[in-house]
């Protein structure tokens, strides 16, 4: 009897279909962005098996070559096939755009919590955080690289440290209003410890808009890599990345345009996914957000 009964709750086919049928009439936006943003993961895993070579080989008698059959997004100065080097460039852009979302999400979630629980540690964090954001995002980053050597890795440490105030400042205005709350006093009145009530009663409603931050902050990252990388301020020279081919590509722009048009487009494909997956996590999390609008 009980596993007829399991059976009977399991969706079927049909109900899976009129699932999907259903998120994507609700929220259409949101699964093209999805299908988009999955369709560059997955350039950017399967990089070596899309038809690519070395995206550093070098090859002067092939320079500044048109896009062609051959050579489909062309070649750049320095006979480098400019489709292999944004193919491959999609791995740097992803890899800082997760990498800095996951990490100041979590950082600021804890600066957060903290702040928004305990008045002294709100007095003393809160103010390293209001000056941080004084400084511009990009210029921080620009100051903080400046102070180390360029990689990857550093790159996405500037660009944490830059992001990690507003997700702080975002989960503090959460967790004061949520402290206030009756089941917040109640835990408090029956002797509930403080991690507790951080655990159980407050980060749980921080989710949400917590993840939609979070997909901001991916597309705000890869756009300040793209920056940094063109000033010369972010990956190294030699690591492809869509930042250091535009910023290659800049002095021969009017005859060689390509070599900054298909990186570009590539980047702003990218940037478009991320903020329609944040823009359909908000409606679907805030369906009161959503009618009002």
């Amino acid at each position: 009897m009980a596993t007829a009964a399991s059976d009977t709750l399991k969706p079927t086919g049909a109900a899976w279909r009129d699932m999907i049928a259903g998120a994507l009439r609700r929220h259409p936006t949101m699964i093209a962005g999805f299908v988009i943003l999955g369709a560059m993961i997955a350039i950017a895993i399967l990089a070596p098996y899309l038809w690519t070579i070395d995206p550093q080989a070098v090859s002067p008698i092939r320079r500044l070559r048109q896009p062609s059959e051959l050579y489909w997004f062309g070649t750049d100065m320095l006979g480098r096939d400019i489709y292999s080097r944004t193919i491959y460039g999609a791995r740097i852009s992803l890899a800082v755009g997760l990498s800095v979302a996951l990490f100041s999400t979590l950082v600021g979630l804890v600066f957060g919590l903290v702040t928004g629980y305990v008045r002294l540690a709100d007095t003393i964090i809160m103010r390293v955080m209001d000056g941080l954001m004084s400084i511009p995002p990009i210029l921080l980053a620009i100051a903080l690289m400046a102070l180390t050597k360029a990689s990857v890795e550093n790159v996405i440490v500037a660009i944490t440290i830059a992001e990690v105030p507003r997700v702080t400042r975002l989960i503090r205005s959460v967790v004061l209003s949520l402290r206030e709350q009756p089941f917040v006093e109640a835990a408090i009145a029956s002797g509930t410890g403080f991690v507790r009530i951080l655990a159980r009663h407050i980060l749980p409603n921080t989710v949400a808009p917590l993840l939609v931050q979070g997909t901001y902050i991916c597309a705000s990252a890869m756009i300040t890599e793209a920056i940094l990388s063109f000033i010369g301020a972010g990956t190294p020279p030699n690591i492809p990345s869509w930042g250091n081919i535009m910023a290659e590509g800049r002095s021969l722009f009017q005859i060689a345009f390509y070599i900054i048009l298909f990186p570009g487009i590539f980047l702003s494909l990218t940037v478009l996914a991320v903020n329609l997956v944040g823009d359909g996590m908000r409606d679907a999390l805030d369906p009161r957000l959503a009618r009002r609008m």
